[in-house]
């Protein structure tokens, strides 16, 4: 008999929790049961949007008078460590999106209260999913370009509020409390999460970050983040005032015997003495394709999570954002790992 998952949300403030909806739904295996949150609206629309007839004022509610095997958590930053710890109480299984947290103690009490109970726990990063980081993961990881020298991500747009974020989610982006930072904490995860996958933890972190445009108040705007390991670097920038698209190429790998980039969904690899080589990179397939189909994979059959999604490299990518943070507001190198 196929087992039927019991899926409840806890809060809706984190945008990106309208999609991950779809593709719970799209499970056929998957109930989603029940869903929580403060802001009557947002209650409102998962209700009306996704047929949830059960909705609480507070995830805290829904935990205690419902039984859920997932909860697929979509909260502030600094919530997320409260929802994990409180699901993995019920044994209850989580989905998380990213970043991990905001601050690194509360992304080693999601690790901590995870293994305690034997719970999964996945941290949700979109591109996980797309065809083009696959393909770029599987070549570096394979040593299609020899060893790893240098890597660098630059994840950016014009801004939360400028591209049409709901307001329940760019408040919070902009409260450092709440989001850990600004654009540091939103967009350098995604650098630090690939550099965290492909090279570790880096032996000294170096960060600026700074309110370059915005007329309004926000944490910071700008940010970028410089890792030095053993024999490599890696490069993770952010921005909120990108007007554009991508003017480069990006992210970009150089290493011992080749280099990688992605250009316009496109894997371009370059070797010594050889024409560059320009590859479309296969569809997605299952059960690769995105969080929700992974994530019940790994419970079916008892596989690890692995990849950037991973709760261990995800840790330690709040790490590096903890160090690249420190650094920018001491103007002080960070040596790793970090203490104090």
């Amino acid at each position: 008999m196929v087992k039927t998952y019991r899926v409840g949300v806890a809060a809706m403030v984190h945008d990106h929790v309208w999609g991950e909806l779809k593709h719970w739904k799209a499970q056929p295996n998957v109930e989603i049961v029940a869903a929580g949150d403060v802001n009557q609206d947002l209650r409102d629309r998962i209700k009306s949007q996704y047929g949830v007839e059960r909705t609480y004022k507070s995830w805290q509610e829904m935990l205690e008078r419902e039984e859920m095997d997932i909860v697929q958590a979509a909260s502030e930053n600094n919530v997320c460590a409260d929802i994990v710890e409180a699901c993995a109480a019920r044994g209850i299984h989580v989905v998380s999106e990213k970043p991990m947290a905001a601050r690194l103690s509360q992304a080693n009490r999601m690790v901590q209260a995870a293994q305690n109970a034997g719970t999964y726990l996945l941290i949700n990063w979109p591109t996980a999913w797309h065809a083009p980081f696959q393909e770029m993961e599987r070549r570096i990881l394979a040593g299609d370009i020899g060893t790893l020298r240098y890597f660098k991500y630059r994840s950016a747009h014009n801004g939360p509020k400028e591209i049409g974020c709901d307001p329940h989610f760019y408040e919070w982006l902009y409260d450092e409390e709440k989001n850990g930072a600004g654009a540091l904490m939103d967009y350098c995860c995604y650098g630090a999460a690939m550099c965290a996958r492909f090279l570790g933890l880096p032996q000294t972190v170096i960060g600026m970050r700074a309110v370059l445009a915005k007329d309004y108040p926000v944490p910071d705007d700008n940010a970028l983040i410089a890792m030095r390991y053993a024999h490599a670097f890696g490069v993770a920038e952010a921005s909120w005032t990108q007007v554009t698209g991508y003017a480069t190429a990006n992210p970009v790998a150089y290493g011992s015997e080749g280099a990688l980039s992605l250009d316009k969904g496109k894997v371009v690899i370059l070797r010594p003495g050889k024409d560059t080589e320009t590859i479309t990179p296969p569809p997605t397939e299952a059960p690769y394709r995105n969080a929700a189909e992974y994530f019940l994979h790994c419970l079916e059959t008892g596989a690890p999570i692995e990849g950037v999604c991973a709760p261990a490299v995800s840790r330690d990518a709040q790490e590096i954002l903890e160090a690249g943070k420190r650094a920018a507001d001491t103007g002080q190198t960070q040596t790793m790992p970090l203490t104090g």
